[in-house]
């Protein structure tokens, strides 16, 4: 057999070679495990049994879009021609449509050739755009307790990430400031995000005014995800980071009809302002996908031209919601800030409870014995400990049982740790 020919023989018996073994990249490795794992299981092998689990765990909108722009989309699918490939900027009057939402809504002008961009939800947009923007060695700052892409798109660009804690608007800011005049190299970008998740955090447009003040002075772009724009209640408006003067000179916005307009499967986000940041975002597009299914495109052209008045009646949907629960809650003795935005409780796990285990533990806790599930703090980073995120995605009737399943599990584990505690005080 010359050197050239394949011994087949021994590739079959496995004779000659060690075993194959799948190397992963290392930017795999440099993700965190999924600490919302244990929760999800036991909530599938719960339901798998019939429990009727009560989830407030995922902020997964359970309502329905306008019939208008389900017929639209009806509509738009039934034309052969909207069924090729679709530019992955977007199609250019779904990009006209969110300037003129940008203009009517935050006085904010822009342009939907060069200022405007769709994405495939704004989580495949920001992901994209730290690609875009990140390499080894650059650093991004972002809020703390973080929503989880924000640092996970951070890592997978090979970027670095500092993570600040962000209760404290001022002294947030004045963190930012210190971080950019003692790390070299300094960092490259500040990732925000109001109303924050997952704590609820809200700021006022001067807040925005200093975020760009520090992005000019420290050469350093800034991202805002802004996917609670359209979720606030009792007359709060959340401020657009475009509103603040100079903002597009130094970053982008990402929103999304995934919330407001109950449409989170239909993937619809955008990113708007820097117009250099964009273009960076469109070469990386346009080696990613194809741009999203033009019949989706165009009813979304619908739902933010004629559905105003149904996106202001879901956000109040959202408040009733949040009051039911808030309220609950404090009759069971938690002390709960009710979030002026957003579709999350953020909660401090209760006393005794929070002295006693986990925030993971109390969590398991709830859906095991309570048939609950919420997302403990700690899946958010290591600010997250002590907290626990509850979505409103159930209707009020489902809010008040939750809380009656909270008390009576509770209830229970405190009959049970008693037992405990005076069973080992006895031997």
């Amino acid at each position: 057999m010359s050197e050239y020919e394949i011994d087949c023989e021994g590739i079959v018996s496995n004779e000659a070679y060690p075993p194959f073994k799948v190397q992963l990249a290392s930017r795999v490795h440099r993700l965190p495990p999924y600490l919302f794992g244990r929760i999800n299981t036991m909530l599938y092998e719960k339901r798998v049994l019939g429990h009727d689990v009560i989830d407030l765990g995922m902020g997964n909108p359970s309502d329905a879009p306008e019939e208008a722009v389900v017929d639209k989309l009806i509509d738009a699918a039934r034309d052969p021609s909207n069924h090729g490939y679709s530019k992955s900027n977007g199609i250019r009057n779904l990009r006209r449509e969110i300037a003129l939402k940008y203009d009517r809504k935050y006085g904010v002008a822009l342009d939907p050739d060069t200022e405007v961009m769709t994405c495939l939800g704004s989580k495949e947009g920001f992901s994209h755009m730290c690609l875009a923007l990140m390499g080894p060695g650059d650093t991004a700052i972002v809020p703390a307790p973080f929503f989880p892409v924000h640092t996970h798109a951070v890592a997978l660009a090979s970027g670095n990430v500092i993570a600040l804690e962000v209760a404290n608007s001022d002294k947030f800011l004045s963190n930012i400031a210190y971080t950019c005049e003692h790390l070299y190299p300094r960092p490259k970008l500040l990732i925000l995000c109001y109303p924050h998740r997952p704590s609820s955090v809200t700021v006022e447009p001067d807040f925005f005014v200093d975020v760009v003040k520090l992005a000019k002075k420290y050469s350093m772009m800034v991202i805002s995800d802004f996917a609670y724009a359209d979720v606030a209640f009792e007359g709060y408006q959340p401020p657009s980071f475009l509103a603040a003067p100079g903002a597009s000179e130094v970053g982008v916005e990402f929103t999304t009809m995934s919330k407001g307009y109950n449409m989170a499967g239909w993937r619809v986000g955008f990113c708007c302002g820097n117009s250099e940041m964009i273009r960076g975002l469109g070469v990386i597009k346009g080696y990613y996908d194809y741009g999203m299914f033009q019949a989706i495109q165009i009813a979304a052209i619908v739902a933010l031209r004629d559905t105003d008045q149904a996106v202001t009646e879901q956000a109040r949907i959202y408040q009733k919601r949040r009051d039911v629960l808030c309220d609950g809650l404090k009759r069971l003795g938690w002390d709960i800030t009710p979030p002026r935005a957003g579709m999350f409780v953020w909660a401090p796990i209760p006393e005794p409870w929070k002295s006693r285990m986990s925030t993971m533990d109390f969590a398991m806790m709830l859906l095991q014995q309570g048939d609950v599930a919420v997302s403990p703090g700690s899946g958010f980073g290591e600010s997250g400990e002590g907290y626990l995120r509850m979505a409103l995605v159930e209707n009020e009737k489902r809010l008040r049982q939750a809380v009656r399943q909270i008390a009576r599990c509770l209830e229970k584990a405190e009959k049970d740790y008693d037992g405990q505690t005076e069973t080992a005080a006895a031997t």
